[in-house]
């Protein structure tokens, strides 16, 4: 099934058309585990301007249209955001945009703030906890990271 989703850097313009992605995979999968203050803090990080000035971002594009985004900040080296839309789970879209991602990382390493329901997406992709999960302003996460 993922031989027919083509991966590659977004472009500007599509940058609003991501966002919807994620914000209906985040209700989907996310909103359950995390506490109202943390779906607002959620829903605000994802509409600031300049957070979202240092994100590069990557897309899965299928006949149907876009159907999964990871974006990068600080040189790639860390995994802002990453959802697939929840019919394309466990089809390898996520691990093809890992991998489109790291391929531009130039660091030793990289590293995620994994929400409770991606953990085992991420321990998959050969990430491992780097601290207990902690919670900020209603967000819960593991630290985690990947050494090349």
């Amino acid at each position: 099934m993922e031989g027919n989703c083509r991966i590659r850097e977004l472009r500007k313009e599509e940058i609003g058309e991501a966002l919807d992605l994620v914000s209906r995979v985040f209700q989907s999968y996310e909103v359950p585990d995390y506490t109202e203050e943390g779906v607002e803090t959620f829903n605000q990080s994802i509409h600031e301007e300049s957070y979202l000035a240092q994100l590069r971002w990557y897309g899965a594009f299928a006949p149907e249209g876009l159907v999964g985004v990871l974006a990068t900040r600080s040189g790639g080296a860390h995994i802002a955001l990453f959802f697939v839309e929840g019919k394309r789970h466990r089809q390898g879209i996520g691990k093809r945009l890992f991998q489109a991602a790291e391929a531009d990382n130039h660091s030793e390493r990289m590293t995620v703030n994994s929400s409770p329901y991606a953990v085992p997406v991420y321990h998959r992709l050969g990430f491992r906890d780097t601290d207990a999960e902690q919670v900020v302003n209603g967000l819960r996460f593991t630290p985690m990271e990947r050494r090349a």
